[in-house]
């Protein structure tokens, strides 16, 4: 009886390691994520630059904003729970956002979602045009 036992014991250790390691492999390499970025839908766009820069253009960073256009610096903060990118806006007065988190996705995608989950936009990397 201790074989079938051990049997389903290894099993259910194989299917755990299989779980981890393909969560894993969806993590995301801060030298991958340079390009652009595209909404179909809204046609809003971000480019995150090599140098550490970005620009977007008719972008919303959350449902109670109006589209706009953005440029500052990125920075990439690899999370144990959430990778993200850290978007430090340009030219913002006192009272205004100066930073946003852009969520990535792993796939070519990254994301602004709101905290509870109610809304998200995600962006899909695109060739260059």
């Amino acid at each position: 009886m201790s074989k079938p036992t051990g049997r389903r014991r290894l099993a259910a250790a194989l299917a755990v390691s299989a779980v981890l390691t393909a969560g894993c492999a969806a993590r995301v390499d801060a030298a991958d994520l340079p390009g652009l970025y595209r909404d179909k839908e809204s046609g809003g766009e971000i480019r995150l630059d090599p140098d550490g820069t970005f620009t977007a253009t008719d972008l919303t960073t959350d449902p109670d904003t109006d589209p706009e256009d953005l440029h500052g610096t990125w920075e990439f903060v690899d999370s144990s729970g959430s990778d993200f990118v850290y978007l430090d806006i340009a030219e913002r007065g006192i009272g205004e956002v100066s930073g946003v988190q852009l969520y990535t996705r792993g796939g070519g995608k990254v994301a602004f979602t709101d905290p509870d989950g109610s809304w998200s936009l995600t962006l899909t990397r695109t060739t260059e045009q």
